[in-house]
């Protein structure tokens, strides 16, 4: 501090003799309000805006610092943004009273509000057993991100700013990326709009659903979100993000997502809901050939006759992959929702998973199958069941006779049996 003191006083050298001094004290002036605002310093901080504007970036030295948390390199950063940063609830509060702006944007178009979010302290996956230090560390930690957005909400931080890059995120994206299920509460309460989109027209629940993210989820739900609402580009609804990442390969080896998938069909997700090239649900789960989703979707009643744009059934994408036909079972059990059996598209073309060599027999019974016309016995009863699906099976066991009842539910090894 004795540096800055001297700020005023020159002596009859050159121009040239006072500059570097100069510059030697604006480099003491930033680093010492560095180190009071990581050090949550209020009567420093005050002391020193009286000579530093509080809106004015600070360069910090890499070679004079002795806070490493988030700056790596020599940098220049807004005091209030430093704050946020490193979670400093007085320092925050401090900068806030003297006036500083919450809506000042860093060089990658982001506020004091979206740096919280961006630095939100989450525990590691990994953490299954932490012991009773780090998770005590963990909750302080925590409690302090918690206060610093209270502080910016009470002086009012805009909750709906997006970031001003090519991502467009809202805060609620952010929160959903970055943050914990909390966070979403705080910032609804706060005037948060649930369905705001991003530059993808992809809102907060799209976000959590296609990241599986079944604790957002439960609580966007809550808080109002549109479980149905559509991204404009390309009409993908959170429920068939949800079906295409639980499908996947990494959702398949993992055994997640379909906790997610039931989540929003129980809360109203539409089934049967097409995108913009005519593809449902079903369509999604037959391609990837995850037998739980299948069999979930199947069980809130989607419809395994619906056509894409170009004339694709959700057998016709089942079929398009060789490791799916391997389970004749599932192959079995959506032809028995399936009636009738359309195997090619609009333009006449098979699916390219029985064109191999060695589904030969398999090709032939199916194209015998779609050819053969049911009798009228056996289309109500698929349309029985379609329309029913399996959640009420039981129902009907109850009020139906038993032979009726087990030639829709219980004559999938027939069919099996005729594939192999």
């Amino acid at each position: 501090m004795g540096n800055i003191t001297q700020r005023g006083s020159r002596s009859p050298g050159a121009d040239g003799d006072r500059r570097p001094q100069n510059r030697i004290v604006t480099t003491e002036l930033h680093f010492q309000l560095y180190k009071a605002i990581l050090k949550e310093d209020c009567a420093s901080i005050k002391a020193l805006l009286r000579i530093h504007p509080v809106n004015q970036p600070i360069t910090i030295l890499a070679s004079t610092r002795s806070y490493r948390l988030l700056l790596t390199e020599t940098q220049t950063v807004v005091p209030i943004h430093l704050a946020a940063g490193y979670r400093k609830a007085q320092s925050l509060l401090c900068l806030l009273e003297h006036g500083a702006d919450l809506e000042v944007r860093d060089i990658r178009g982001r506020t004091t509000l979206h740096l919280i979010l961006l630095h939100w302290p989450i525990a590691p996956s990994l953490w299954t057993k932490p012991d009773v230090r780090i998770r005590k560390i963990h909750k302080s930690v925590q409690n302090n991100a918690i206060r610093c957005l209270r502080i910016l909400c009470q002086h009012g931080a805009q909750v709906n700013t997006c970031v001003d890059n090519s991502s467009k995120s809202s805060p609620l994206h952010l929160a959903i990326k970055h943050g914990s299920q909390p966070l979403l509460s705080l910032l609804v309460q706060n005037g948060a709009l649930i369905d705001a989109v991003n530059k993808s027209h992809m809102t907060a629940l799209h976000v959590a659903a296609e990241a599986l993210n079944a604790e957002m989820m439960e609580t966007l739900i809550a808080c109002g979100a549109n479980v149905n609402y559509a991204v404009s580009s390309t009409g993908n609804t959170a429920l068939k993000l949800a079906v295409c990442t639980a499908s996947g390969k990494a959702g398949q080896l993992l055994a997640v997502g379909v906790s997610c998938i039931r989540l929003l069909l129980t809360h109203g997700a539409e089934v049967n809901a097409q995108d913009h090239q005519g593809q449902t649900s079903l369509h999604e789960a037959c391609f990837g050939g995850r037998e739980a989703v299948i069999n979930l979707l199947l069980e809130f009643e989607a419809d395994a006759n619906i056509l894409t744009k170009n004339g694709e059934s959700p057998i016709h994408m089942y079929l398009r992959r060789s490791s799916n036909i391997r389970d004749v079972a599932l192959l079995a059990r959506l032809l028995r929702h399936t009636y009738p059996l359309r195997l090619t598209n609009n333009q006449g073309v098979l699916p390219t998973g029985i064109m191999t060599p060695q589904f030969h027999f398999l090709r032939k019974t199916l194209v015998k199958l779609s050819h053969r016309p049911l009798p009228l016995e056996e289309i109500c009863i698929r349309n029985i069941r379609n329309r029913y699906g399996e959640k009420h099976k039981e129902y009907l066991k109850r009020l139906l006779p038993q032979q009726l009842w087990s030639s829709m539910y219980l004559r999938s090894a027939d069919l099996a049996h005729l594939l192999r």
